[in-house]
């Protein structure tokens, strides 16, 4: 009995020894820790959120839940407020949109483009969107119900391209 128990002894301390520099290489380098993007003042729906609105922080433990959150001010800078982000309080991706480049009731140019031909004409949106929806328009002259594609420079694409 005696004769195992000094290997066994010193197997144990030996791993007693590597585990934790092991626990450490797979940490990563020592004091790194995640950053998250939190408001330093209330923000309210349909704010828009800017730089010094926002503070970084370094969180203490991973956050609960499959929510994507804010890790970096260009998440959030110049993002619209969907819900109220209060402060100190981590702010999930869903919580904030992009402005809206056409709103709704305000006159638009919709374009129509096929080859060298180009057609374009006044039409109301019955939606307001960003870049890249695609909302429903009113022909301003014939009532007309169509959809569109917002583009980045606030016009609507209408059709092919």
């Amino acid at each position: 009995m005696q004769h195992g128990f000094l290997p066994r002894r010193a197997l144990l301390a030996g791993l007693a020894t590597v585990l934790p520099l092991f626990a450490c290489m797979l940490a990563g380098p020592a004091g790194a820790q995640e950053i998250a993007v939190i408001p330093t003042r209330v923000i309210y729906p349909g704010q828009v959120v800017t730089m010094d609105a926002l503070d970084e922080v370094a969180l203490r433990r991973p956050p609960r839940g499959g929510a994507e959150i804010a890790r970096s001010m260009t998440d959030l800078d110049g993002k619209v407020a969907r819900r109220t982000l209060l402060p100190g309080r981590l702010v999930p991706l869903s919580s904030v949109r992009e402005a809206y480049l056409v709103e709704t009731g305000t006159a638009v140019t919709a374009v129509y483009r096929q080859g060298a031909l180009t057609i374009s004409l006044m039409a109301v949106p019955l939606q307001s969107g960003a870049a890249g929806d695609m909302i429903k328009l009113r022909n301003a002259d014939s009532g007309a119900v169509f959809s569109g594609i917002v583009m980045a420079d606030g016009t609507v694409q209408v059709g092919a391209s």
